[in-house]
C-alpha cells in the first residue's frame, strides 16, 4: 500500500516464533490468500493476526489469547524450551501503510509461567516511538518509554502488562511537540488499522438450527453469535464489556468486570460504515475505544441487522440490506446464481409462517454456549427479526430456503455477503471519529474456500477482486486450491510449507 494513502492497512504480518513459525514475513497486499498442506500453519498465521487485531481493539491479552488460541501455551513454537527462570513465549508483530507512512509493531509475549506482554516496540518515521519492558517480574506492569523530542528526548511511565500500549499512547501522550505528535499519528494508524478485522467463518450447522431469529442457531455453538462479533467461529463469548482496552493498574490476566474502561486510541467505539458500502455512515452504540466488536454493548448485540462472524444471522441482514441498497444486492443475487445450481432469479427474506421451525413469538434470552455465560447471544434478537427467513427465488421451481443449500452454497451466499457490505453491517466496531472513508476494512476468512467446488470459489476469489479494486475492503483468506486464483488480477497466494 502506498504511504500516501488515507486509508491504515496491514501490509506485512511478521511470525517471529508463533506456533509452527520461525522468522516467518507475509507481506500482504488488499488481497492476499494463502495456501498450503495440512499443518503449513496457514490457520495459525491468521491467529496470530487476530490476537494483534484484538489488542489493538482494547482488549486483554489474556481474552485474546484464549478466545483465538485456546490457551497461551498453544502459541509457543514447537520445540522451544524454557529459560532457567522457567519461561517461554511467543513472538509477533506487523506494520501498517497510511498517512504517517509504515509504521511497525513489535510484541514479545511471555505465556508460562505467567501471560503477560513483556516487550513492544513501535517504530515509524525513523524513530523508536515506543519501547516497553518488563523490569520487575512481581508488579503486573512494563516500564514505558516513548519518543518527546522535546526538552526532554523520552517520557517514561508504567503500563499494564496485559494490554498493548499502542492503544493506550493517545490517553498518555499530550501531543505538544513535533515528537509527541509523531507518536499519536503513528499509534493511531496502527490501532485504526488492527480494528477494522472482521473475522468471517460461516457456519452451515449454524445457521440452519432452529432456535434463533435469523437461520437459527443454538447460541454460543457458532463462534461469532452474540457478545463474540468479530471473534472466529467456534469460540462462543461470554459478556465482552469487560474486555475493553487498558485502565491503568488493571492486574495481569484479570480483566476489569462491568462495563469496561476507556481504552483503545480514545476514539469512539461506535461502528462507521465503508463508504459506498451497506450500512456507510450508520452508528451504533458502542462505547469509547470499544474493540472492534469484542467489546460491544448488550443492546448494540440484540441488533439482528448486523451481521455476525457464524453469520446465523443471514435472513435479519439480508432483510435490511435488500433494502438499504438495491445495486449491491443486485450484484449479491448475479454472484450468488453464478454459484448455485439451477435457476437464481432473486435472495430475499420472507415472513415466517406461524408454527414454521424457527419462528419465534417473542424474543428471549439465548442458550448459553459452550463459551460459558454470555449476554446476549444469537437467540437473543428482536422479535421482528426472528421472524424472517431467507429463501431463494428460483422462478418457476417457486422459493427454496436458503438452509435448504448445500453447504458450500450456504457459505458462498454468506462471504459474498461480506464483500458486499461495510462495517455499518458488520457486527464490528471500527473507530467512529476517523471518516469512513479512509479506513479499510479487512475480511479475514480461514477456510474460505471449505465445502465449495472450484466453480464456487472462484466466484466468490472474482467478487473480492471486484470489491478489493474500490478501495475499501481487503482480504486475507486461506485455501485449499490455490488454482481458483490463477489469472485474476490483484490476488496474491502465499504458499506455505509445512
Amino acid at each position: 500500500m502506498n504511504s500516501d494513502s488515507v486509508r491504515p492497512a496491514v501490509t506485512e504480518l511478521r511470525l517471529s516464533a508463533f506456533k509452527s513459525h520461525r522468522g516467518v514475513t507475509l507481506p500482504l497486499t488488499p488481497l492476499t490468500l494463502l495456501s498450503g498442506g495440512s499443518g503449513s500453519g496457514k490457520s495459525s498465521a491468521l491467529q496470530a493476526y487476530e490476537i494483534l487485531a484484538r489488542l489493538g481493539s482494547g482488549e486483554s491479552l489474556a481474552r485474546a489469547v484464549g478466545e483465538v488460541a485456546g490457551s497461551p501455551t498453544a502459541c509457543v513454537p514447537a520445540g522451544a524450551r524454557p529459560d532457567e527462570q522457567g519461561r517461554r513465549g511467543f513472538r509477533i508483530g506487523c506494520t501498517v501503510d497510511g498517512p504517517a507512512g509504515p509504521v511497525s509493531l513489535d510484541l514479545a509475549v511471555q505465556a508460562e509461567p505467567e501471560l503477560r506482554i513483556v516487550g513492544e516496540r513501535l517504530t515509524g518515521g525513523g524513530e523508536t516511538l515506543l519501547t516497553t519492558a518488563l523490569t520487575d517480574p512481581t508488579r503486573p506492569a512494563v516500564q514505558a518509554a516513548w519518543h518527546t523530542a522535546g526538552a526532554t528526548p523520552v517520557t517514561r511511565a508504567p503500563l499494564p502488562d496485559d494490554r498493548l500500549g499502542t492503544s493506550l499512547l493517545p490517553l498518555r501522550v499530550a501531543g505538544k511537540t513535533a515528537g509527541q505528535r509523531l507518536v499519536l499519528a503513528a499509534a493511531e494508524q496502527v490501532v485504526v488499522a488492527l480494528r477494522s478485522a472482521f473475522v468471517c467463518d460461516p457456519r452451515p450447522e449454524v445457521m440452519r438450527g432452529a432456535r434463533t431469529g435469523g437461520m437459527g442457531a443454538a447460541a454460543g455453538e457458532g463462534g461469532g453469535s452474540g457478545t463474540d462479533g468479530g471473534g472466529g467461529a467456534g469460540r462462543a463469548a461470554g459478556a465482552r464489556g469487560n474486555a475493553r482496552g487498558g485502565g491503568s493498574g488493571a492486574g495481569h490476566g484479570k480483566p476489569v468486570s462491568g462495563p469496561g474502561k476507556t481504552g483503545g486510541p480514545g476514539r469512539a467505539g461506535a461502528a462507521g460504515g465503508a463508504a459506498g458500502a451497506w450500512g456507510a455512515g450508520r452508528k451504533g452504540s458502542g462505547g469509547a475505544g470499544g474493540a472492534g466488536g469484542w467489546g460491544r454493548e448488550a443492546g448494540e448485540q440484540r441488533d439482528e441487522g448486523r451481521l455476525r462472524s457464524a453469520c446465523d444471522n443471514l435472513p435479519a441482514v439480508l432483510d435490511r440490506t435488500s433494502r438499504e441498497c438495491a445495486r449491491r444486492h443486485a450484484v449479491l443475487v448475479a454472484s450468488v446464481r453464478e454459484a448455485c445450481a439451477g435457476p437464481v432469479e432473486g435472495l430475499r427474506a420472507v415472513p415466517r409462517q406461524p408454527g414454521e421451525p424457527g419462528e419465534r413469538a417473542a424474543a428471549g434470552p439465548g442458550a448459553v454456549g459452550r463459551g460459558g455465560p454470555a449476554g446476549p447471544q444469537a437467540g437473543s434478537g428482536t422479535a421482528g427479526a426472528a421472524g424472517v427467513r431467507a429463501v431463494l427465488d428460483r422462478g418457476e421451481l417457486g422459493e427454496l430456503p436458503v438452509e435448504q443449500l448445500g453447504d458450500g452454497e450456504l457459505r458462498f451466499v454468506a462471504l459474498a455477503l461480506v464483500l458486499l457490505t461495510g462495517p455499518g453491517v458488520l457486527a464490528m466496531d471500527p473507530v467512529a471519529e476517523v471518516p469512513s472513508a479512509h479506513q479499510q476494512m479487512t475480511v479475514m476468512a480461514d477456510g474460505m474456500d471449505r465445502c465449495m467446488d472450484r466453480r464456487q470459489a472462484r466466484e466468490l476469489v472474482s467478487l473480492a477482486v471486484r470489491m478489493a479494486e474500490r478501495g475499501h475492503v481487503r482480504l486475507l483468506g486461506t485455501v485449499r486450491d490455490p488454482a481458483v486464483a490463477e489469472g485474476l488480477p490483484g490476488v496474491q497466494v502465499l504458499h506455505l510449507e509445512a
